[in-house]
């Protein structure tokens, strides 16, 4: 692994203007708090819900404060807002020039918008690239785009906000229908381009069918109605690597979670679910699961880093999604698998920045001159 002393100056961006916010704030101190470990040079920018960007004090440490208390920055010191286009000409501007960890979970942050931002001023920056980010963010494109390759998924619907809004008994007559079809009667209702379990409800009946429309489409404007496997096991796989032919895969690491479902409070309440890094299963099962885990990551064209969840039940597996910024808190397995290889949680974060330069330095050298223009 590549010393701390080789890397640029890093700006972590954190936080965003997303239902994934709180939970961004908690990854992105702790990436900075565990690069600044390891000797680099670490600034964090957070980005507020309305998005404006704020340096936080060069000395800042989370330590023990909640989320919420990022609400105002200006309380902490910070500097801004400034608007993202401002903040990015600031970045780039540095020398040396920084490298940007973008630790913002959700829109925005990890559906190729940031990405999109940061190449046209020609920042490096961690992670999947601004299509991957795209594909692994659209759970219903990526739901689609695993089957359409053979990859096992869950059968699911999908439902526009549009059509809820101008012929809801249509959608709700067909939703009724498919989940007559299912082996449970229940449904996982979901926006399709969200994480961290916000927004879903397991739908028990058709009686909470509106409710559970109404609550996805306040986060999106396309929604995912999946079959509910009950009595499933959720299991995870962390992906590390640029190079198709030579990926890291750890795991896979299993979730028992403290409620019905794996649902926001279940993920980030302390003590309330559990989660082991060597799930007990064949060793055939597994094999095929980092198989799969490798399919999907290429298959969406992630570099960098990712995480690659799946649901398993007598015996099958399903893929369930890949997250191409997977949470980096203390009770998340995707910094924690890769223990299997000798990685602690800071070599993890180090990782992530050297397979960003090492992309960045490619790209650097296939950049086009005057000279390769044909004439």
């Amino acid at each position: 692994m590549t010393g701390a002393s080789d890397h640029p100056p890093i700006v972590v961006l954190l936080g965003g203007p997303s239902a994934e916010h709180d939970v961004s704030i908690v990854s992105g101190t702790a990436i900075a708090d565990a690069l600044r470990e390891r000797g680099d040079d670490v600034r964090e920018v957070l980005i507020d819900l309305a998005g404006g960007w704020w340096w936080l004090p060069a000395d800042h440490r989370r330590g023990e404060r909640p989320a919420a208390g990022y609400d105002e920055p200006s309380a902490l010191g910070a500097e801004g807002p400034l608007p993202a286009g401002e903040a990015i000409d600031r970045i780039a501007a540095d020398r040396p020039q920084p490298l940007v960890f973008i630790a913002l979970h959700g829109p925005f942050g990890e559906d190729g918008t940031v990405q999109a931002m940061l190449e046209t001023v020609g920042l490096a920056y961690t992670g999947s690239g601004v299509t991957a980010s795209a594909l692994g963010m659209d759970k219903a494109v990526f739901k689609r785009l695993a089957r359409g390759i053979g990859l096992p998924v869950v059968d699911w619907l999908e439902i526009r906000a549009a059509r809820w809004q101008s012929d809801p008994g249509a959608v709700l007559a067909e939703l009724e229908a498919f989940e007559r079809g299912t082996e449970t009667g229940r449904l996982m209702v979901k926006p399709a381009s969200l994480g961290s379990s916000v927004g879903i409800t397991l739908v028990h009946d058709p009686s909470e069918l509106t409710a559970a429309l109404d609550l996805a489409f306040r986060h999106d404007d396309v929604a995912l109605a999946e079959v509910y496997l009950a009595g499933a096991r959720d299991l995870e796989v962390s992906v590390i690597g640029n190079d198709h032919a030579r990926l890291e895969l750890y795991g896979p690491g299993e979730i028992l979670a403290g409620h019905e479902f794996y649902d926001y409070a279940a993920k980030y309440t302390p003590g309330l679910s559990e989660t082991t890094v060597r799930a007990e299963i064949p060793a055939a099962m597994r094999a095929t699961i980092l198989k799969i885990s490798r399919d999907a990551y290429r298959a969406i064209g992630a570099e960098g880093f990712a995480r690659v969840d799946f649901l398993v039940r007598d015996g099958d597996v399903f893929l369930s999604e890949i997250n191409t910024i997977p949470g980096f808190t203390p009770i998340s397995l995707f910094p924690t698998l890769p223990a299997d290889g000798n990685y602690r949680f800071g070599d993890v974060c180090a990782r992530v920045v050297d397979l960003a330069l090492e992309r960045h330095a490619a790209r650097a050298r296939r950049r086009l001159t005057p000279a390769d223009l044909p004439r």
